[in-house]
């Protein structure tokens, strides 16, 4: 997980890493290219795990989750945002945007 930059919507939470799909582009091409830019990382498996759809009072969101089974390189954070690995159960809801938690709730049931 990385922490969000305090001047971004959400920020001083914890989130898992990814972004916004660009034009033209897949999921899973989203998922790779994401995961390069900021955790220096390159996807060889993955699978999708959920889609959530989450209103705030002041956006709306919607994340297409994936689970990555394996990568390779050295996760670090690229954009100068620190970096936390944490067994699931260990992972605090408290500690993530509102539209995260049922991504951990998943990762539980997995």
């Amino acid at each position: 997980m990385s922490l969000r930059h305090a001047d971004l919507h959400q920020g001083g939470l914890w989130e898992f890493p990814g972004g916004k799909i660009h034009a033209g582009e897949s999921t899973r091409e989203a998922l790779d290219r994401e995961l390069h830019e900021e955790l220096d990382i390159r996807v060889l498996e993955a699978s999708h795990l959920l889609d959530i759809e989450h209103i705030y009072p002041d956006r709306a969101v919607r994340l297409e989750v994936w689970y990555v089974d394996s990568f390779e390189g050295e996760p670090r954070g690229v954009e100068g945002q620190p970096l936390q690995w944490l067994a699931i159960a260990a992972l605090d809801p408290a500690r993530f945007p509102a539209a995260n938690r049922a991504i951990i709730e998943a990762l539980r049931l997995r």
